[in-house]
């Protein structure tokens, strides 16, 4: 499996053949957009920087829904939860992906806005490598975010939504994340088997592609 970054919550995961994006982004974001075909999108919630599928390319199948898909041999699994802290009434419905191929068990938060609750703990299970949004202010914030990571105890820990040069959201950068880690690898793209997951937790940031 091969994961690389494209900017905010997007990422492109190569596995089984097939190239899956990740809450694509509109161009009024301020990233450059992915140009690239794809064969699935999977979209946490309806707001434009999550949700701009009819700006790319390719003849793709879109995954938004709480409920298990099977595509292509990989397992998708949205698992509902919420935007903010107030269940919802903030910023409304977030979905959570788990994402399953090549016996390697992927995590996509989207816009998670709150801790996780014990149901959506066991619903989501083991984690391999976790996508996290950091940033705060739209979503759990650094502290929340080590909280999660707590909660969840994957192998690798990928930042994501975070305050960077192209964007104007009122959002924290990434190093407010990572001065609470041990130690952090910074990479231009990662790509990993189930062999070769890490005995212990990595922190890897992935260099934004586009």
């Amino acid at each position: 499996m091969k994961i690389k970054h494209v900017g905010h919550s997007a990422f492109v995961i190569e596995t089984n053949g097939k190239s899956i994006l990740t809450d694509p982004y509109d161009k009024s974001i301020g990233y450059p957009l992915y140009e690239q075909p794809v064969d699935i999108v999977t979209v946490s919630h309806d707001h434009n920087d999550h949700n701009a599928v009819d700006q790319l390319k390719g003849d793709f199948t879109v995954v938004k829904d709480v409920k298990e898909t099977i595509l292509d041999g990989i397992k998708f699994t949205g698992i509902a939860s919420w935007h903010d802290s107030s269940q919802g009434k903030e910023r409304g419905a977030n979905i959570i992906f788990k994402i399953e191929a090549e016996n390697i068990k992927l995590v996509h938060l989207g816009d998670l806005g709150a801790l996780l609750t014990p149901e959506q703990i066991k619903a989501i299970g083991t984690v391999d490598v976790l996508l996290i949004p950091v940033g705060g202010f739209y979503t759990i914030d650094a502290a929340q975010a080590w909280e999660v990571v707590k909660q969840l105890q994957p192998r690798i820990v990928i930042p994501m939504h975070y305050k960077t040069p192209a964007i104007e959201f009122p959002i924290a950068p990434v190093e407010k994340f990572l001065a609470q880690a041990d130690t952090v690898t910074k990479k231009p793209e990662l790509e990993i088997t189930n062999e070769h997951l890490p005995s212990r937790q990595e922190i890897i940031v992935l260099a934004e592609i586009s």
